[in-house]
């Protein structure tokens, strides 16, 4: 059938807040104009991320109540840590509160001030704590990704051309490399295996380390297993193994792919890797067999991961996205084609054309769709990624997008043609958006707490 739906039916529900025009308005106000500090029960639809705002299975529920909380050693962290190794087969496992403290211990144990670290596209977390330990977090995007309304499949590759002169000219200043998996700056895109498989062999070739941001690695094996040659008989666990091969550490947030409300780890083969990251691990978040988790939390990600590997799971998923994303193109929206894995990204400099980076039209955009629908998603554009010269002017960045970011087995099909009509109405609106300037900002990650007016 031409229908794919759902594999599963809903066995418990949570209400909805409906809200008015005027009450959205209000309470954007008090907000300061930056979604991130709205009430979540003020926004009807949640598109902010995915991380971590997934339904739990009926299985992981069962899981949960198989929680060890034994402080050291416990059965939950035996049966994390193997399905950790089934998966990656990598030899040293440590499990984190979630993926930006494996970043963090990361950038801690290894990376020192004036370091470089290239990725296909760095995320915001990423980048903050590398550069927060003074080392610059260089992008390399593939040129294909340049492209927002093109359907080049593996729009997320590193740049191999860019990594190679990298590498010629600063090799020994770079202590490892990144490419992060679905590329997620980049409007969710996918990577393909032999893009990581080459881009292993330029780095092998100068000793430098290859890490996999591993955050939706079970989307990016669907990619590659529906659209690389030569992948369509494999499993999904096969081509996720094989992805985890050419590399030589991970660091995942679990909220993502491991369809957990909480968790991450960082993986390593590495024995001096693995004992710097152990020490680290033990001062900042908690004994090595639980990382800052509870036991609870370990089951519950020991079956998400599997679960995230189930090919039904996935043909679901991205049927939805790709549904979304057909319904926009014939409205004529300018959107990021093609359909990433976990989310629909707006182009925002095209959408609200007449409003210039400077003025930040991805958050103009944001702002409308929860004015005019209660849709919360977030802006991936010169607020979160801009820069200042040393004279205080604004660096745009690349992009200026809006990630509608769904989280998993969440919203259902009526959610979705609601969210088109709002994203419809608000487009043919378009012409009365006005941008914002900012009135208060942090020194990292300033898109979480800054407060914006309108102009």
């Amino acid at each position: 059938m031409k229908t794919i739906f759902e594999p599963f039916r809903i066995k418990m529900t949570e209400p909805l807040k409906s809200t008015t025009k005027e009450i959205r308005i209000a309470r954007l106000e008090e907000a300061h104009f930056n979604v991130f500090l709205l009430d979540a029960e003020d926004c009807m639809i949640d598109l902010l991320t995915d991380s971590g705002t997934g339904a739990m299975s009926a299985q992981q529920w069962a899981a949960l109540m198989l929680g060890d909380e034994s402080y050291a050693g416990s059965r939950s962290w035996k049966r994390f840590e193997e399905t950790v190794h089934d998966i990656t087969r990598m030899k040293h496992i440590f499990p984190t509160h979630q993926g930006r403290a494996a970043e963090r211990l990361l950038a801690l144990t290894w990376v020192q001030a004036g370091q470089l670290i290239p990725n296909n596209n760095h995320f915001d977390t990423t980048r903050a704590n590398l550069e927060f330990a003074n080392a610059s977090a260089i992008d390399l995007p593939c040129e294909e990704s340049a492209k927002l309304d093109d359907d080049f499949p593996f729009k997320g590759n590193i740049h191999l051309g860019k990594l190679k002169r990298l590498l010629e000219d600063c090799h020994s200043n770079i202590p490892f490399a990144m490419i992060t998996v679905t590329n997620n700056a980049g409007g969710g895109q996918p990577v393909s295996m032999t893009n990581i498989r080459e881009a292993k062999k330029l780095l092998r070739g100068y000793e430098v380390p290859l890490i996999i941001d591993a955050c939706r690695f079970a989307e990016n094996a669907y990619f590659i297993q529906r659209n690389e040659e030569g992948y369509r008989d494999y499993s999904l666990i096969d081509i996720a193994r094989e992805m985890f091969s050419y590399a030589d550490a991970a660091t995942m947030s679990l909220k993502k792919d491991g369809l957990a409300n909480i968790g991450g780890f960082f993986v390593c083969r590495d024995d001096a890797w693995a004992e710097d990251f152990r020490n680290a691990l033990i001062l900042q978040e908690g004994f090595p067999t639980y990382g800052g988790l509870a036991g609870r939390d370990l089951e519950a990600t020991a079956v998400g991961l599997y679960e995230a590997l189930q090919s039904e799971y996935q043909e679901y998923r991205h049927a939805t996205i790709e549904y979304m994303l057909k319904k926009l193109i014939e409205l004529d929206v300018p959107v990021v084609r093609p359909a990433g894995g976990h989310a629909v990204f707006l182009d925002a400099a095209s959408f609200v054309s007449h409003i210039s980076a400077k003025e930040f039209p991805g958050v103009a955009l944001v702002n409308a769709l929860y004015r005019e629908g209660g849709i919360r998603s977030v802006e991936l554009g010169s607020l979160m990624f801009g820069k200042y010269d040393k004279a205080g002017v604004l660096i745009p960045a690349r992009r200026e997008l809006v990630r509608l970011a769904f989280p998993r087995r969440v919203y259902t099909q009526s959610h979705f043609d609601y969210m088109i009509e709002v994203i419809a109405s608000v487009w043919e609106n378009r012409e009365t958006l006005r941008g914002l300037r900012i009135v208060k900002e942090a020194p990292f990650l300033r898109h979480f707490s800054a407060w914006l007016e309108e102009l």
